[in-house]
């Protein structure tokens, strides 16, 4: 009697998927040895089948903080082409933490199941699933881009009547990002900075209960943790602000602690900073007067990160100061990473930002400028970009078993499963 040929099942899967043999995006040959992007990294129990990894993107698609099909397709699409990781775009631990009234978030329970399918789905595909912890800070309450856009109005302030909260907005001091385009913001209280950092402790748990593998706090891009530690952004006079460094490093360094605590031991903690605000001027002047938040200031918060706990920085530029000046250009974010990767041999870094070729990409890592290249725009204009990686690289991946056909050459005809050529 001939044995069966069965499309085999992923084991516990919520539903059918073929099983993919070996898993997708495993290196099957290569020309000359396995470029680094494709090598593994462990990060305490998590270990992460390659280097390239999606970043977290706004999606302005949720229905009061839930994660609609629109995050299942858009995720899950990244999930099948090959990436070792994808991060859910910032989620709010607060409703008025968000960016927009379409913003993700993890506020309450309810916002936990369709989360947990979207990580189901990234498991059953052997992606490794992450989340963005936020708070939007002065930057709330505002539209999403095409809303305005398509409008044409000079404001992007979303009202009350537009579904937003513009009286609720909470930055470190009375300082909008832009008068009469965002917010004015009101100063914090402490108490509503304890609120907040209880807050990300319950998004934390929630996390976990919905499956993900890591988890990652937002101190970047000009919202609530990063407000806190620039000077342009934080004149307080108390514990959490002013001049005095400790003080504006306080507050990110308080929920990094307490968020650490309640996270597995097993499951790695990321923190994204911004390494500049890119304002005009040095870092500081001549009498010591911090004057911007700098690549100085990141490398000592990046250390006392890696003291609590911290497994990788993502390492980040600018969007505190409306009037930044971005020399933009392919990889300019890169020195910033490489400097911190250079202080800090112990931890991992990712750079971010104008990253678009195969070679650009894996040059960073084997200068040792990083250990994780993370692209947002370019997975959006070419969500196979890890197959095209190895192709320019000369290597041979796995496809997922649907995506085969796609590929070059003819399938040969073998006992077992036909696999990518190049």
């Amino acid at each position: 009697m001939s044995s069966l040929a069965i499309n085999k099942a992923v084991p516990n899967a919520r539903e059918y998927y073929p099983l993919n043999e070996p898993e997708i995006s495993t290196v099957l040959n290569t020309t000359s040895g396995t470029p680094k992007l494709f090598e593994p990294l462990t990060l305490r129990a998590v270990t992460f089948k390659n280097r390239i990894w999606v970043a977290p993107m706004c999606q302005y698609s949720s229905d009061d903080g839930h994660a609609t099909d629109w995050h299942l397709v858009h995720l899950g699409n990244f999930a099948t082409h090959g990436a070792g990781a994808v991060i859910v775009e910032a989620t709010a631990v607060v409703p008025e933490g968000r960016i927009s009234p379409e913003d993700a978030g993890l506020w309450k329970d309810s916002q936990i199941a369709p989360l947990k399918r979207i990580v189901s789905f990234g498991h059953a595909h052997n992606t490794k699933m992450g989340i963005q912890l936020a708070h939007a800070g002065r930057k709330a309450s505002i539209q999403a881009p095409w809303v305005k856009r398509q409008a044409g109005f000079d404001s992007s302030v979303a009202t009350k009547e537009e579904n937003g909260w513009p009286d609720e907005v909470y930055a470190p001091s009375e300082i909008s990002y832009l008068k009469g385009t965002y917010p004015d913001p009101q100063a914090a209280t402490e108490d509503y900075l304890n609120k907040v950092t209880d807050a990300f402790v319950e998004a934390a748990k929630r996390a976990d209960e919905a499956g993900f593998d890591f988890i990652e706090l937002h101190a970047a891009h000009g919202y609530l943790l990063h407000e806190f530690l620039s000077p342009l952004s934080n004149t307080r006079s108390d514990i959490y602000g002013g001049q005095p460094l400790e003080n504006r490093l306080r507050f990110v360094l308080q929920v990094t602690e307490k968020v650490r605590a309640a996270w597995p031991e097993q499951k790695p903690l990321f923190v994204r900073i911004s390494a500049t605000d890119w304002a005009e001027g040095p870092e500081k002047d001549e009498s010591g007067k911090w004057l911007q938040w700098g690549l100085e200031q990141s490398m000592i918060l990046s250390e006392r990160l890696e003291k609590l706990g911290v497994d990788l920085i993502d390492v980040s530029t600018a969007g505190n100061w409306q009037k930044q000046k971005i020399p933009w250009a392919p990889g300019f974010q890169v020195p910033f990473a490489a400097d911190i990767k250079k202080a800090l041999p112990n931890t991992s870094i990712a750079t971010v930002g104008s990253i678009t070729e195969p070679e650009q990409a894996e040059e960073y890592l084997q200068e040792d400028k990083a250990d994780v290249i993370l692209m947002g725009r370019e997975f959006l204009r070419n969500p196979s970009w890890p197959m095209y990686a190895a192709r320019q690289l000369g290597v041979t991946l796995k496809a997922a078993n649907q995506y085969e056909m796609a590929w070059w050459g003819p399938i040969p005809t073998t006992t077992t499963r036909p696999v990518l050529r190049n």
